[in-house]
């Protein structure tokens, strides 16, 4: 070959690699050479793709198409207004007797009470469906809740004055009740049964007879009837300590109590032997007599009458009437 021209690049084969290096040489040895193969025949297709191995589908089920509704010429269903031939007895849709069809009208929701009270309550299931499961304890809360709601009726009928008067008694003022006619059993001389209502703790009333006096009583009456809510009881013959072992002291008293509808109430009144008024809560209407009976007394002897220097009734401020 001719020497190429000064500056000219090294010529290159046509594998891309220059000529006449030993590198070039020795990579174009490594090269293998391929045979062109020129008009072979194209492969065709095969007809069938190839599937790979696997479980075979199984049969879809068959399921019947529902019937058509309304296909009968008879009346329609009262529950579901779906027509039916008439020799059905029961719906062709929703199963339920078709005896209640025809001209009779749907029927209504039942009373509250009905459907409180008795059975049958809930709507009739339609077919298929499953209904709720009733259990006994439900059925027995039921009864149990309406008996406590009627008992909380009753309850709140017969005692719901008893509770407005209460209310206004506790925290309605105190005033002073003055009886209109006063009497007792009998009287020591000088110290009737007037001097135990006359504001005055150093006059009193005795029955002048020795040890307990038990069974003498002391009585007071009202023109109308009054309520009173408290009474204070004043003890011996002086509200002074040193006057007390002049006498003897009541101990327990019974009050016995005439209402204006002549019925009568009892209240034990335990006193203290101490000297001063005692007060005890006296809660009663409708008051037309007390009557306070002498059963003990404290420091009873031969030589002792039993004394009362005061008794002092209240009620209501503003208003002693009930």
């Amino acid at each position: 070959p001719e020497d190429p021209a000064p500056g000219a690049p090294p010529a290159t084969a046509r594998d891309g690699l220059p000529q006449g290096s030993p590198a070039a040489d020795r990579a174009r040895s490594l090269v293998v050479p391929v045979p062109q193969q020129e008009g072979a025949p194209a492969v065709p297709a095969p007809a069938v793709a190839p599937v790979l191995p696997g479980r075979p589908d199984t049969d879809r089920p068959h399921v019947r198409a529902p019937a058509a509704r309304g296909t009968g010429d008879g009346p329609p269903c009262a529950w579901c207004a779906t027509p039916n031939r008439p020799d059905r007895h029961f719906c062709d849709h929703c199963a339920m007797p078709l005896a209640e069809s025809g001209d009779a009208p749907a029927p209504g929701p039942r009373p509250w009470w009905r459907r409180l009270l008795g059975p049958g309550g809930q709507e009739a299931p339609r077919a298929g469906d499953r209904p709720r499961l009733r259990r006994v304890f439900d059925r027995v809360g039921t009864w149990v809740s309406l008996a406590v709601a009627v008992t909380l009726i009753v309850l709140g009928v017969l005692y719901a004055p008893d509770g407005v008067q209460a209310t206004r008694d506790h925290f309605a003022k105190r005033a002073p009740v003055q009886p209109d006619e006063i009497r007792a059993s009998r009287s020591y001389p000088d110290h009737g049964p007037k001097l135990a209502i006359d504001k005055l703790n150093n006059t009193w009333w005795g029955p002048g007879v020795s040890q307990s006096g038990e069974g003498e009583w002391i009585e007071m009456r009202f023109a109308r009837p009054a309520r009173l809510l408290d009474v204070i009881i004043t003890p011996g013959t002086s509200t002074r300590a040193d006057q007390l072992e002049k006498s003897a002291l009541p101990h327990r008293v019974r009050a016995t109590v005439t209402k204006k509808n002549s019925g009568t109430e009892t209240r034990e009144l335990v006193l203290d032997p101490g000297a001063g008024g005692q007060r005890r809560a006296f809660r009663v209407g409708e008051v037309t007599a007390v009557r306070f009976t002498i059963e003990s007394a404290h420091a009873a002897s031969a030589d002792k009458q039993v004394a009362v220097a005061e008794i002092e009734l209240f009620g209501r401020s503003g208003g002693g009437l009930s």
